[in-house]
């Protein structure tokens, strides 16, 4: 498929006016993200030469493949008729006269399916489970104008799709058929579930509530102020596009660290900015008209109507995030369960397979795919 893709260097950025809007812009639109890649058709996406190999411990294994499995590349149709590029992971002792469990795997906010969620998929398949990664609508090399778009409603929409694809697809159960969400995507994840009772297990990692980051930032420090200066920023660059002018993009892990980068910047680069997790020619940053639009999405809004589907929370100890996996925990309905990962941080959990609990992913889904 021939999708336009951002490319680094191809397009201006704008900061956010204020302090607070800068950081909450780095924080929110694209802390859980880099943005999309030129995939190759072939193979997953490999590290780029000649970068930094970025803090390799515990482990960190972002393009691990398996000769347990085979990977194949597929696209499919969301509701809205755009095509959404996927990798279907299937384990190679799999019976296909047999009916399997299933589940769709979502990447970080603004990143690409070669980015973490491939690592899931590929790990959840060595444990017999069918898994299709994806990437989200305006991302990596599905559809979608202008690229890097911010439309949650699409995203959520996207994983609804995944589940149409596996139910196609006789060696798959499509009773026994789960979601699992890594950053953003685990926001994205619960929005699907809540209205897509064929999603029968839900599992976050790591999640970043992208509607209540973007309006409240961590810890709720954003304030009305700011927010309103972030929707009038906003608003000015939809007049300047309107009429033929040039997009811009905001937030974004920063291309080099400075003496002034801070602990989450620095987290982000190590993983997107080196060769430990960066695919090659991406961004991290969504369109600044756009972006704003996750301040009208709300996914723990009535969380609790996806019991008695089970939930399965995820976040490290010392993740920046951990707030949003504990509001969502608190607001879950009955059947949830809660799992902080000892000295983890928020990037730990996207490719240091030495601290991602796959053992507790594997029985879960084991248990509540049956």
């Amino acid at each position: 498929m021939n999708t336009p893709r951002t490319r680094r260097g191809t397009h201006r950025s704008m900061k956010l006016a204020g302090a607070g809007i800068a950081t909450l812009a780095v924080l929110a639109a694209s802390a859980c993200s880099a943005a999309d890649s030129p995939t190759s058709s072939a193979a997953p996406a490999s590290p780029v030469a000649n970068l930094a190999s970025g803090d390799l411990s515990q482990g960190a294994d972002n393009f691990y493949t398996s000769d347990q499995v085979t990977m194949e590349k597929v696209t499919f149709k969301n509701q809205y008729r755009m095509d959404v590029s996927g990798n279907l992971f299937v384990p190679k002792n799999l019976d296909r006269n047999t009916k399997n469990a299933a589940m769709v795997v979502g990447h970080p906010m603004g990143a690409v399916k070669e980015q973490s969620a491939n690592l899931y998929a590929t790990k959840m398949a060595e444990q017999g489970f069918v898994t299709l990664s994806l990437d989200l609508s305006f991302w990596g090399d599905s559809a979608g104008e202008p690229r890097n778009a911010v439309a949650p409603d699409i995203y959520t929409e996207d994983f609804s799709a995944g589940v149409d694809f596996l139910r196609t697809q006789s060696f798959v159960d499509t009773e026994r058929i789960g979601a699992l969400g890594i950053c953003g995507s685990g926001s994205f994840v619960i929005s699907a579930a809540k209205i897509d009772p064929r999603i029968k297990a839900v599992a976050t990692v790591s999640m970043y509530d992208m509607g209540g980051a973007t309006r409240n930032g961590l810890g709720h420090s954003v304030t009305l102020d700011q927010r309103n200066a972030a929707l009038a920023q906003a608003a000015a660059q939809r007049d300047v596009e309107f009429t033929g002018g040039p997009t811009e993009y905001t937030g974004g892990t920063p291309e080099q660290l400075t003496d002034q980068s801070g602990p989450i910047e620095r987290e982000f680069y190590d993983f997107y900015r080196t060769a430990r997790g960066n695919s090659p020619d991406t961004t991290t940053q969504p369109t600044l008209s756009s972006n704003v639009k996750f301040m009208n999405f709300y996914p723990f809004n009535d969380i609790e109507t996806i019991s008695p589907r089970p939930m399965l929370f995820i976040a490290g100890e010392n993740a920046h995030s951990r707030e949003f996996t504990e509001e969502a925990y608190r607001l879950a309905g009955d059947r949830k369960e809660l799992m902080i990962v000892p000295g983890a941080g928020h990037v730990d959990l996207y490719d240091r397979v030495d601290m991602i609990p796959f053992d507790k992913l594997t029985e879960f889904y084991t248990q509540n795919l049956t």
